[in-house]
C-alpha cells in the first residue's frame, strides 16, 4: 500500500474502479451489436476489484491475480460475496481465456446479461460486508 494513502482511501479507489467496470459492462450490453466478450471481461474486472476492496479493508495481502476463487478464498466464508464455484470459474475465464483469440464457444447475449446480474449482486453485497467490520477487519487509519 502506498505510504501516502490510508487504507480507507485505497478501499474507496478499488470500489470506484469496480463501479466503473460495472457501468461499462451495462453500457456495452445495450449496444446494438453487443460485444459480449467485452461485457463479460468488465464484469470479471468488477467482481475482482470488489473482492480486492474487501481484502484491503481486512488488511489481507494478496498476489496479483485475476482468479476470483483464489481471491474469495482469502476472505472468511461469512465475508465472501455470494458467488458459487461455477460463477467464480466462469468469471475467471472471462479474464483469462475469452479475452484472447482461441478455441472456445462465443459468449451469448444471455450469458453476458447473466454476468452483469452476477456483478450487480456482488455490488449489493459489498457495502454490507464492509459495514460489518468484524474482528477480522482491522481498523484503517
Amino acid at each position: 500500500m502506498p505510504e501516502d494513502k490510508d487504507g480507507l482511501t485505497i478501499v474507496k479507489e478499488w470500489i470506484e474502479k469496480a463501479d466503473s467496470n460495472l457501468r461499462s459492462a451495462a453500457y456495452l450490453l445495450k449496444a446494438e451489436d453487443c460485444p459480449t466478450d467485452a461485457v463479460c471481461f468488465h464484469t470479471q474486472q468488477c467482481v475482482e476489484k470488489y473482492l480486492k476492496a474487501l481484502l484491503v479493508a481486512g488488511g489481507t495481502i494478496f498476489r496479483k491475480t485475476h482468479d476470483i476463487r483464489e481471491l474469495a478464498l482469502l476472505l472468511p466464508p461469512r465475508l465472501r460475496p455470494s458467488l458459487d464455484e461455477g460463477e467464480q470459474a466462469r468469471l475467471t475465464e472471462y479474464a483469462t481465456v475469452t479475452r484472447y483469440p482461441g478455441d472456445y464457444e462465443p459468449i451469448s447475449l444471455t450469458e453476458a446479461r447473466e454476468a452483469v446480474k452476477i456483478a450487480r449482486r456482488v455490488r449489493r453485497d459489498i457495502p454490507k460486508l464492509l459495514e460489518e467490520r468484524p474482528p477480522f477487519f482491522r481498523e484503517v487509519p
